[in-house]
């Protein structure tokens, strides 16, 4: 049995740290929960994390919570190129991760569930064009950097790449035609072996 434990379906945000496990080539079992009674809001789930959120690890006795955490936590212990090892480049990595949380993935959200996720009766046109136009700041900025160098933090993928890469996953189906950079950026996340192997899961 793998001491590595994730919580949660990969239609959510435990998306991201699957990926990162298979970048790394970790063993671990996925103990797939829902959102109900006897999933998430269980006592047996709660004694591990009181917020009731996934993703969620144990990695023997040690249980994280918080997406980006966990992953930075993975990529740093079970070291396979993703984590840099100079301070600077490790400081980069927490502020694109930490980018993505507070610029991106909020919007995302609201666009792609107003503009295809949700019923076409119960989509709110007027959210996912205000969630669109404030996104162009925040896609300048990345388009910018990555006129500057392959990847956030430079030649190499890193996790700071698959934080960001997998809070983008529904801006797949975005036209990004004003963004070339990202857009081929995002194409070469996606291609990855083990993000394919993660969108899989996703199905």
């Amino acid at each position: 049995m793998p001491d590595l434990k994730i919580y949660g379906i990969a239609q959510s945000r435990t998306f991201r740290t699957l990926w990162v496990a298979m970048e790394l080539g970790l063993e671990y079992e996925q103990v797939e929960l829902g959102f109900g009674e006897d999933g998430v809001k269980s006592p047996r789930f709660l004694a591990i994390n009181p917020n009731g959120r996934v993703p969620t690890i144990q990695d023997g006795n040690f249980a994280l919570w918080e997406s980006m955490a966990i992953n930075l936590y993975l990529a740093k212990k079970y070291d396979h190129g993703l984590y840099p090892h100079d301070l600077q480049g490790e400081a980069k990595c927490w502020q694109w991760s930490f980018w993505t949380v507070t610029e991106i993935d909020q919007l995302v959200i609201t666009w792609a569930t107003n503009a295809f996720i949700l019923p076409e009766e119960k989509r709110d046109a007027a959210k996912a064009a205000d969630a669109l136009a404030q996104l162009q700041r925040p896609l300048g900025a990345l388009e910018k950097q990555l006129t500057q160098t392959a990847h956030l933090i430079g030649a190499d993928f890193t996790v700071a790449d698959l934080n960001l890469a997998s809070a983008m996953f529904r801006v797949l189906k975005m036209d990004l035609a004003k963004f070339p950079k990202t857009k081929a950026w995002l194409d070469r996340c996606y291609a990855r072996p083990a993000a394919v192997a993660a969108v899989k899961k996703r199905s």
